[in-house]
Formats: structure tokens, C-alpha cells, sequence
């Protein structure tokens, strides 16, 4: 008799239980988004030295990002297609003498590293 009032029990129950349903609504200050676009468009211009550590196809510059990634995990390695070669570019600088700090690091790993100069985006 038990065991079938909970075999009832667990058969009812499915019926019984009901989720909440809701609706979310978020309310933002309209400033919020024209401050967002002036500070998108201020860092699009903004000049930035990097290092890139290697080129060459697809495949290699997979690895050789992949490496870097577990190497120097902090500076963002990145794959740039420059035709007609894939190059990775390692980190965004502000000033010359961070960049030089730490291609002093990066050169030990990646030999045929080099800085390259501020690249502006418009």
C-alpha cells in the first residue's frame, strides 16, 4: 500500500511542480551608449607597438601562435594576414620602453622576433 501511494505520489508530481517564468526588462541611460561609442572609437586610433614573433602560412602561424599562447600568455598572441603571409603578433604597447622590455623576453623563446612600430587604425 506504500508503494503505491508514492508510485501515485511520483507520478502526480510532474503535474504539480511549475517553474517560474519571467521577464526581464533592463533599463539603460542612453549616455551609457554614446559614451561606449566614443571610447570604441578612441581606442580604434589609439598607437600601439607589438612584437611580431613569426610569419609564414596558415598551418605554421596556427602553431606558432598556439605556442606563444602557452609561452607568454599575458600579451594576447593574434594571427594578422599581411599577404601573402600569415604573421603573429604578440602584445599591444603603449610606450617603446615596455615593448623593449619585453622583446628582451620574447627574443630568448622566438629568435626571429622583431618590434614593430605604432600602427595607427582609421
Amino acid at each position: 500500500m506504500k508503494n503505491a501511494i508514492y508510485t501515485l505520489f511520483l507520478l502526480f508530481l510532474p503535474l504539480v511542480g511549475q517553474a517560474q517564468n519571467g521577464v526581464v526588462t533592463v533599463e539603460q541611460d542612453p549616455e551609457i551608449t554614446r559614451l561606449l561609442d566614443i571610447y570604441k572609437k578612441k581606442n580604434s586610433k589609439t598607437e600601439y607597438y607589438t612584437i611580431q614573433i613569426g610569419f609564414g602560412s596558415y598551418a605554421e602561424a596556427s602553431i606558432l601562435k598556439d605556442d606563444a599562447s602557452v609561452d607568454f600568455p599575458q600579451y594576447g598572441a593574434k594571427i594578422i594576414f599581411d599577404s601573402p603571409t600569415y604573421r603573429v603578433h604578440l602584445g599591444r604597447f603603449k610606450n617603446k620602453l615596455d615593448v623593449e622590455r619585453t622583446f628582451a623576453e620574447v627574443r630568448k623563446k622566438y629568435p626571429q622576433s622583431i618590434i614593430l612600430k605604432p600602427i595607427t587604425n582609421n
